[in-house]
C-alpha cells in the first residue's frame, strides 16, 4: 500500500483526524536539507516516526533535522547515541536521559498500551545499554519494569522477580560475558524474549561476540537476538510486539 493508501486507512480506522489526514496528504514524503533527507511519512508507513541517530552528527545538524520533523507534525522526536556535551549544544529544547544517551524533543508520551516490557540485565555494567532500551520503549508509549543486576552468577536474584517476569508482555534480556541470562529467562516465561549481547567482559568475550554467539545458539525457544549493544533496536522491537495486542 502506498503512502496515500496508508493515510486513508488510518483515517478510516479513526487513528488520525481529518485535519491530520489532509495535512499528511499535502506533505512531501521527505524534506531535503542538503546533508539529510528526514522521512516525514515513516510514522504513517510503519506506525513509529523517524528516530535520529545522533552519533556522528553535529549539534547544528541534529537541530535542523529535529526542527523539520517537528514542523511536519511529529509529536515526539527521539535522538539516540547523543553524548552529554553535544546535547548541551542543542538549541532545540529536549529532555536528556544521560544514562541512555537519548534526548527527546516535543511531547513526552504516556504509556498507551496495557502490556509491560521488562528490561533485565546480567550486571550493573550493562546499564547504559539497558537504559537505552528502557527509555526507547518508554518514549514509544510503553510501561517498563527494570530488573538490573540479576545475572546467572547469583540466580536467586533473578528468581526473586519471577512474578514480574511472568506478567511481562515482552522481556529484554541484556548481558555480556557469556550471555547466559537470555536462555535462563527464555526458559521461564511465555512471552517473547529479545536478547541483547553487550560488549562487557574480559578478553575472550571479544567485545560482545561471545555473548552474541551464545544468544544466537540459545536452546530456549522464543529468544530472538539483536546486535551487540543495540539497546535501541531491542526497545523498538519490544514496543512493536507490545502494541500488537492492543
Amino acid at each position: 500500500m502506498n503512502d496515500t493508501g496508508n493515510i486513508l486507512e488510518k483515517l478510516s480506522q479513526g487513528l488520525i483526524s481529518v485535519d491530520e489526514a489532509e495535512k499528511a496528504l499535502r506533505m512531501k514524503p521527505f524534506v531535503d536539507l542538503g546533508f539529510a533527507k528526514p522521512d516525514l511519512h515513516r510514522g504513517l508507513r510503519q506506525g513509529i516516526p523517524e528516530v535520529i541517530f545522533g552519533q556522528g552528527k553535529t549539534a547544528e545538524q541534529i537541530d535542523a533535522i529535529t526542527k523539520s520533523l517537528l514542523d511536519a507534525g511529529q509529536k515526539t522526536v527521539i535522538i539516540t547515541r547523543l553524548d552529554s556535551d553535544k546535547a548541551a549544544l542543542l538549541n532545540t529544547p529536549v529532555k536528556y536521559y544521560k544514562d541512555a544517551r537519548i534526548a527527546a524533543a516535543g511531547l513526552i508520551p504516556e504509556a498507551d498500551c496495557s502490556g509491560t516490557i521488562v528490561v533485565a540485565t546480567g550486571g550493573t555494567s550493562d546499564l547504559p545499554v539497558a537504559e537505552e532500551a528502557a527509555v526507547t520503549a518508554e518514549l514509544l508509549g510503553n510501561k517498563v519494569t527494570r530488573l538490573y543486576d540479576v545475572g546467572v552468577a547469583g540466580i536467586h536474584r533473578l528468581l526473586a522477580h519471577t512474578e514480574e517476569l511472568m506478567n511481562a508482555g515482552v522481556v529484554i534480556a541484556i548481558a555480556g560475558m557469556e550471555g547466559a541470562l537470555a536462555s535462563v529467562i527464555g526458559g521461564l516465561v511465555d512471552c517473547p524474549v529479545i536478547a541483547v549481547p553487550t560488549s562487557v567482559g574480559y578478553g575472550a568475550s571479544f567485545e560482545g561476540l561471545s555473548a552474541l554467539l551464545s544468544m544466537l545458539n540459545s536452546c530456549a525457544s522464543g529468544v530472538t537476538v539483536v546486535n551487540i549493544d543495540n539497546g535501541f533496536g531491542a526497545g523498538y522491537s519490544a514496543s512493536m510486539i507490545n502494541h500488537k495486542g492492543e
